[in-house]
């Protein structure tokens, strides 16, 4: 019986991917994860889908920030825009003032560079933070009481006046500074009054200004008021809007001089001023702000303020009460570059560093200085918090803070350096628009409840909102106001998308140096499990070897909601890579590989 050599059969593993990871743009990548894409989500996580379709909200003729209070509110060139209701404040519409910092608190949105506020619960409550007055007429000045009282009985001289009666007054003129003081019939002294009081009475004068105000004074050029060139509290306001004439403000000084009043020939000017801030946030019923470069006055700073508790008018009220303003210089080198507000406290970010303010009041605030990599230049607007973890932009990647130290979570990216950062935070996910070097600009999304990335497209955003269910944005190519889930009028036309994987070799070895050779294990089969929507298409393509040209295998064209599978058999070669490109909605349930054992020869 004659013997016929017999050939062992092959031996075959199958691997089967079915939870995708997302984008990974390094050249050693996971089963699941995708070295490019285009307009791909986690919604469906674990399978890969699409993204949903977006929306038009609004066409301003010139946005330049949003804000989320009832309603979505934004900025339209000169007005403010809630409920499709425009009212215009006169905001300007320099480039160097745009885009604007919008800051909630309370009913009002505070308008930054302007310095303007409006209140979103009565929209005819709109100004500006800072006043100013200026005298077009004679100023009076007059000694008086904390109620605005004259004082009766006042002798000035540098001697005590003899056989005084009870309450009489006296101005000692006979040291410097003078001092008012009152006699006694009970001790039969002169006692000094603590605290004196000026009038300063002009046409007007009390229209712009509240009680308790911090002021700067300047323009007076009479000795005896000289002390007035200063900063102060206004400790009363009258105003009669019937009779201008009868306005007055009550300060603190004294008159030195040998009178108890006098006219201020020439115009003085009262100013109630708002710092010159590179960010400004909102934390416990205050505004805060920074500053590094030069002052209203010029001068050089590198400071953090805050205004008067639950006044965001005041920024120099320092009456030595818990309800102060505050100012702290800093020691580190170096801009600003970005605020926010996390887990209660006010943080400020210079690129290699962050402040942080502790504390409840000004006598015990304290700024915590700490190095690490902080938010690079050019950022500020990429801080967005997403389940109490702040996200934001650095000079190598992008960071995730918990409020101790922060880390680097942009390893995807594979050292691509990315600039002019704009994000935004809605549910579990933090969107982020950056520039890469050759210009281009990318949306990327970070779905922190799975830990993974996704790309989507080119978008160019200028601002981001979380308003309600619905993520908004700025669309920087054709300045319209867009959605993330749909809202408004949705787009009608098919989302396009890309998909392409990593190197394909075998199943212990996904880089660009496989270890073939030795296992001489080639990849024989693939297929793609897959649902289409009706009239959706899908293209595949495959590359072999790193060569620069895709080869089409097959097109697709969605006629049921089932899924179906797709075979490919790719040739011998060293190692490959598969694309998707598709229009339209998909879902990719699986990718399964057939791993064969090759010859020794070949």
């Amino acid at each position: 019986m004659p013997y016929f050599p017999t050939v062992s059969a092959t031996n075959t593993v199958r691997q089967i991917t079915e939870t995708f990871l997302g984008y990974n743009h390094n050249l050693k990548i996971a089963d699941g994860e995708f070295y490019d894409m285009k307009n791909l989500s986690s919604d469906c996580f674990p399978l890969l889908s699409t993204r949903a379709k977006r929306g038009v909200y609004a066409a301003p003729s010139s946005p330049q920030g949003l804000i989320e209070k009832d309603a979505l509110c934004y900025v339209d060139g000169t007005k403010f825009v809630i409920n499709s209701n425009p009212i215009d404040m006169g905001l300007s519409t320099s480039p160097r003032d745009c885009p604007k910092q919008l800051i909630s608190m309370g009913a009002y949105v505070i308008i930054m560079p302007d310095k303007k506020y409006i209140n979103t619960a009565d929209l005819s409550d709109f100004g500006n933070i800072e006043a100013s007055y200026t005298s077009a007429t004679d100023v009076k000045f007059s000694l008086c009481t904390i109620n605005g009282d004259s004082y009766s009985n006042v002798v000035v001289s540098d001697t005590a006046p003899t056989e005084p009666a009870n309450g009489d007054y006296w101005i000692d003129t006979s040291g410097k500074p003078h001092a008012l003081k009152v006699y006694s019939e009970t001790s039969s002294m002169w006692t000094s009054v603590p605290t004196t009081y000026i009038k300063i009475a002009a046409a007007g004068i009390g229209a712009v200004f509240k009680q308790y105000d911090g002021v700067t004074i300047s323009g007076v050029v009479k000795p005896a008021l000289s002390d007035l060139n200063n900063t102060i509290i206004l400790w009363d306001v009258h105003h009669d809007a019937d009779n201008p004439a009868n306005d007055y403000l009550i300060v603190t000084g004294l008159l030195d001089a040998v009178t108890t009043q006098t006219t201020h020939e020439g115009a003085i000017k009262i100013e109630r001023r708002m710092p010159k801030l590179d960010f400004i946030i909102e934390s416990n019923n205050r505004l805060w702000g920074c500053r590094y470069g030069t002052s209203i006055d010029g001068k050089i700073v590198n400071e953090i303020y805050a205004s008067k508790l639950g006044d965001f008018r005041n920024w120099n009220c320092f009456m030595g009460i818990s309800t102060d303003s505050y100012v702290a210089s800093c020691g580190t080198d170096g801009q600003f570059t970005g605020a926010i507000t996390h887990l209660g406290y006010p943080l400020f970010f210079k690129e290699n560093c962050l402040h942080k303010v502790y504390g409840n009041y000004p006598s015990n605030y304290q700024v915590q200085t700490t190095a690490l990599q902080g938010v690079q230049k050019g950022c500020g607007r990429s801080l967005a918090i997403v389940n109490a973890v702040l996200y934001y932009k650095g000079r190598n990647g992008v960071c995730a803070y918990d409020g101790s130290l922060p880390t680097e979570m942009s390893s995807v990216f594979c050292g691509e350096r990315y600039s002019y950062a704009v994000a935004g935070a809605h549910h579990n996910k933090y969107y982020i628009s950056m520039m890469d070097t050759s210009g281009v600009w990318h949306l990327f999304v970070y779905d922190s409840k799975v830990g993974l990335w996704h790309k989507e497209d080119n978008i160019q955003a200028d601002a981001w909102c979380s308003c309600r269910n619905e993520m908004y944005f700025i669309d920087h190519a054709d300045k319209k106001i867009k959605t993330i889930f749909g809202s408004g009028a949705i787009d009608t036309s098919p989302v396009e998308w890309m998909a392409e994987t990593g190197i394909i070799t075998s199943p212990n070895s996904t880089g660009a140096y496989p270890d073939l050779i030795a296992n001489r294990k080639f990849v024989s089969r693939m297929q793609i499990r897959m649902a289409l929507a009706l009239g959706a298409v899908v293209n595949a393509y495959i590359q072999y070897d790193s060569c620069d040209s895709w080869e089409h295998l097959w097109t697709m064209t969605g006629t049921s909601l089932k899924t179906f599978s797709i075979p490919i058999r790719p040739r011998r070669c060293d190692h490959f890579k598969l694309k998707l490109v598709g229009t339209g909605e998909c879902k990719i349930f699986s990718i399964s590989k057939s791993i064969e054992q090759g010859s020794d020869e070949e």
